[in-house]
């Protein structure tokens, strides 16, 4: 699944869910450091601001280390930061631990830190913004691979991200076959229509024409 979807673009999935009928798409999530598409399976980390925090059981741990943990070579970690708190959700020695072990990138709902650092690492990071501010007394984590809300999206643990310089498109686990039928449709579809321009049709002809209907829901 994760290659077929790799193969699209958020474009092509945010339509092929407004065509199902689903939710998904986020807007404003920026790709931070490296402008490159990522797609692949989701671990998720919740943070909240320390006074929000039920009291901590057990040794301290730092934010997102379990998670780099718990996936695997491809997969995305996706961060929940929406306590409005300018604090890092993110940070240096973080993409230095997912570059190590093969993570595609990071999805965060919340400011960021160290984005020269995510560069150079040649590491992708999406997130609301940068920033210069640690998460150390602000914000804390208080799950690993729970659900999550990103923009207005429910996400879960193994669902499927879509990122771009376009939006960031998340699919549920259970909806990811039939959404990528629809996506590969649209996509040929869409590659026909180019065609048609280059080889003179009318832009109105094959917008009106194609554009129009490819999007009806049934």
């Amino acid at each position: 699944m994760t290659a077929r979807l790799g193969r699209l673009d958020a474009c092509a999935v945010s339509d092929a869910l407004d065509k199902l009928g689903l939710a998904g798409c986020v807007t404003g999530l920026l790709p931070l450091s490296v402008p490159r598409k990522i797609a692949g399976r989701v671990h998720t980390v919740k943070l909240v601001a320390k006074e929000a925090a039920p009291p901590a059981s057990g040794p301290p741990r730092h934010l997102g280390t379990a998670a780099i943990e718990a996936a695997q070579p491809g997969e995305i970690i996706v961060v929940e930061q929406r306590s409005g708190i300018d604090a890092g959700s993110w940070g240096g020695i973080l993409s230095n631990g997912a570059k190590l072990r093969g993570l595609a990138g990071v999805i965060a709902d919340g400011p960021v830190r160290d984005i020269d650092e995510a560069r150079a690492l040649d590491f992708p990071i999406y997130g609301r913004g940068p920033t210069a501010r640690t998460a150390r007394n602000r914000v804390v984590e208080i799950g690993t691979d729970v659900p999550v809300t990103i923009g207005e999206v429910g996400v879960e643990p193994g669902d499927y991200v879509i990122a771009d310089g376009s939006a960031v498109v998340f699919i549920s686990a259970a909806e990811i076959a039939r959404v990528l039928d629809a996506a590969e449709a649209i996509a040929r579809r869409e590659a026909l229509m180019t065609r048609a321009l280059q080889d003179g049709r009318p832009i109105t002809e094959v917008m009106g024409a194609d554009y129009e209907q490819m999007l009806r829901q049934g």
